[in-house]
C-alpha cells in the first residue's frame, strides 16, 4: 500500500515534469518552424489528445520495444575524452568542479545510507539502491570545499569515497 502511494508520488512528480517539458517544447516548436508530413502530423495530433499517464506508458513501451533508455546520450563522452587529451594546460589549472563517488560501502550499510540521505534529496529507496551499487556518483558539480565536506562525512561512516 505505502509502495503504491510512493509510485503514485513518484508518477504525479514525473508528470508534472513531463507536462513542463512539453510546454517548453510547444514554445521551441513555435519558434522554429519545421514542415511535417501528413503522417507526421497525425502522429503529433494523436499524442496531443492524450492524457499524461497515456504518454507515460507510451514512452515505456517504446523504451521496451526498441530497447532503450531515458538516460542521458552517450554524446558527453567524446567530448569528455577531447577533454581530457586538451593537454597540459588542463592540468596546470586548479578543478573547480568535482564529482563525489561512493568507491565503496563498507561495514556501516544503513549509516551511509542516512548520509546519503542527508546529502542528497533521496528518498530512502533510492539512497539504498545507490548504497548497494556502488561504486557510484553521489554528487556532480560540486565545489572543492563542498566535496571534501561530504567525503568527510561518507568517510566517518565507514565508506570509501572518491573525488574526481
Amino acid at each position: 500500500m505505502i509502495e503504491e502511494k510512493k509510485e503514485a508520488a513518484a508518477k504525479a512528480k514525473e508528470t508534472k515534469a513531463e507536462e513542463k517539458k512539453t510546454e517548453q517544447k510547444k514554445e521551441k516548436k513555435e519558434e522554429k518552424k519545421i514542415e511535417l508530413t501528413s503522417g507526421m502530423k497525425t502522429v503529433v495530433e494523436t499524442l496531443e489528445k492524450m492524457t499524461v499517464l497515456e504518454l507515460s506508458d507510451l514512452v515505456k513501451t517504446l523504451e521496451d520495444k526498441f530497447g532503450v533508455s531515458r538516460q542521458a546520450p552517450m554524446a558527453m563522452a567524446p567530448m569528455a575524452m577531447a577533454g581530457a587529451q586538451a593537454g597540459t594546460q588542463a592540468q596546470a589549472e586548479e578543478k573547480t568542479s568535482f564529482t563525489v563517488v561512493l568507491a565503496d560501502v563498507g561495514k556501516n550499510k544503513i549509516q551511509v545510507i542516512k548520509e546519503i540521505r542527508a546529502i542528497t534529496t533521496l528518498g530512502l529507496k533510492e539512497a539504498k539502491d545507490l548504497v548497494e551499487s556502488a561504486p557510484k556518483p553521489v554528487k556532480d558539480g560540486a565545489t572543492k570545499e563542498e566535496a571534501e565536506k561530504i567525503k568527510a562525512q561518507l568517510e566517518k561512516t565507514g565508506a570509501k569515497v572518491e573525488l574526481k
